[in-house]
């Protein structure tokens, strides 16, 4: 029986923090040794030099900052959009050895979740992919050549490594209005894990336009405003 899932985000590590990030910062701007940095990098000037280093764009220094995320309950149209993003390292649940008997679960995208006949359309077809699925390793098909007729919908598993400097990129695309509705509320989900862990760093993460000029043009949504607002209260 196939089952209907929903998104799960967890930070399962990072390494370095806002202070790496200000050392190698202050290395690039001082005559100090390796040794003295740290001396020199007080939490008050680091948080004042982080803020400068942003509105300069000096961004490269947030590379030093990686973050590790393990994602369930996302379907394979959302990992076929988030491994675009190059600069990251992906782990997938595979499909080809490990097989999906007794059914799978799927995500289902908000205008058949919204409309019943559609919803019962879209369930009636995931159960009967299942069924077929079955039948095939039931006629010796293995599950690397079952999987062909697995949906798009099918949920996935996937361990997401990033550094800070990505991560800004990732959610200035992927936090937008415009963006695809599941990967949106994934990026969400993960800025709201990063928060905690580097406040200066994201202090403006999010889409364009919660800083400057909507970057979609005609295609815009409208809503800066109320897009400005529920990302403040984010942070």
């Amino acid at each position: 029986m196939s089952r209907q899932t929903t998104p799960k985000v967890e930070l399962l590590a990072h390494t370095g923090g806002e202070l790496i990030a200000a050392l190698a910062a202050k290395l690039c701007y001082s005559n100090a040794s390796i040794d003295d940095l740290l001396d020199k990098v007080s939490t008050e000037e680091q948080d004042g030099f982080l803020s400068k280093i942003s509105q300069l764009g000096h961004l490269s220094v947030f590379e030093h900052i990686t973050f590790s995320f393990g994602i369930e309950g996302v379907s394979r149209v959302l990992t076929h959009q988030l491994v675009r993003h190059r600069v990251a390292s992906y782990s997938q649940k595979s499909q080809r050895y490990v097989a999906h008997k007794g059914g799978f679960d799927y995500v289902v995208p908000p205008s058949v979740e919204a409309n019943p006949a559609a919803k019962a359309i879209f369930d009636d077809m995931m159960t009967t992919l299942a069924d077929t699925y079955d039948k095939l390793l039931q006629e010796g098909a293995s599950p690397e050549d079952a999987r062909y007729i697995l949906p798009n919908a099918c949920e996935t598993k996937i361990i997401v490594t990033m550094n800070a400097r990505e991560l800004i990129h990732f959610f200035k695309l992927r936090c937008c209005q415009r963006a695809q509705a599941e990967i949106r509320t994934l990026a969400e989900m993960m800025l709201k894990a990063v928060l905690p862990i580097a406040p200066i760093i994201f202090a403006k993460a999010g889409p364009a336009c919660i800083s400057g000029a909507c970057a979609e043009g005609k295609m815009t949504c409208g809503k800066i405003a109320e897009v400005r607002e529920h990302f403040a209260s984010l942070k």
